[in-house]
């Protein structure tokens, strides 16, 4: 996972990546490590959102408000009870995760090749968790991950370490396997960038980083 580190861009500031397309870095306050969240403003949807920062709700509210928040897995609910509260916006995540989630988020269920509000299309990992996602936007040319492929901050492709990918280290080669073909999967559908849960978003060429790690 992906530490605080100095010297980086402030966290919680959104910057436009592509058209319409925001990103910004904030400090899981459960897990104490800096995570990714997005939102696609043309379309009102959030992808695993913490707020930004500062002024997230205003600054949100300014480019929408949103109107839909979508999960890569169950883990990624961050502050979707803050943004329900605040716009009464629709939770969408994968039918298999439904149940880790709040009651009070009223959650929609996805299923694989689901299409999702905006046009965006669902995709089942699976692996890692049952209910473990990507998520493909086609107007904004992106995919949304998950867990089950990481960046540290600017680095390469990687999993997270073997104690926290499995819970017994000799399914670790098995997982990381299937993992990849899931990606090599993802990878064949039309995209560009490449946001990432944990780790910065690949901006431009990620479909064929992805490819490319997810062959190796």
């Amino acid at each position: 996972m992906e530490k605080t580190t100095r010297g980086a861009r402030k966290l919680g500031t959104p910057k436009e990546i592509a058209p319409g397309l925001f990103h910004w870095t904030s400090v899981h306050p459960e897990i104490g490590v800096r995570v990714h969240s997005y939102y696609w403003s043309s379309e009102r949807v959030l992808l695993d959102p913490l707020l930004p920062e500062p002024g997230g709700l205003a600054w949100l509210k300014e480019r929408g408000p949103p109107e839909h928040i979508i999960l890569t897995n169950r883990l990624h609910s961050r502050h979707s009870a803050k943004l329900v509260a605040a716009f009464g916006c629709t939770v969408w995540a994968n039918r298999k995760g439904l149940f880790h989630l709040a009651p009070e988020l009223k959650a929609r269920p996805f299923d694989d090749g689901d299409t999702l509000p905006g046009g965006i299309r669902a995709v089942e990992i699976g692996v890692l968790c049952p209910d473990e996602s990507a998520v493909v936007i086609p107007q904004a040319r992106a995919a949304a991950v998950a867990d089950g492929v990481v960046r540290n901050g600017n680095g390469p492709l990687t999993f997270v370490p073997d104690e926290l990918l499995v819970d017994d280290a000799r399914d670790a080669p098995r997982v990381k396997r299937e993992l990849k073909a899931a990606y090599l999967k993802l990878a064949t559908l039309p995209w560009n960038h490449l946001l990432m849960a944990h780790g910065s978003p690949w901006v431009g060429d990620g479909r064929e980083v992805l490819a490319a790690w997810a062959g190796d």
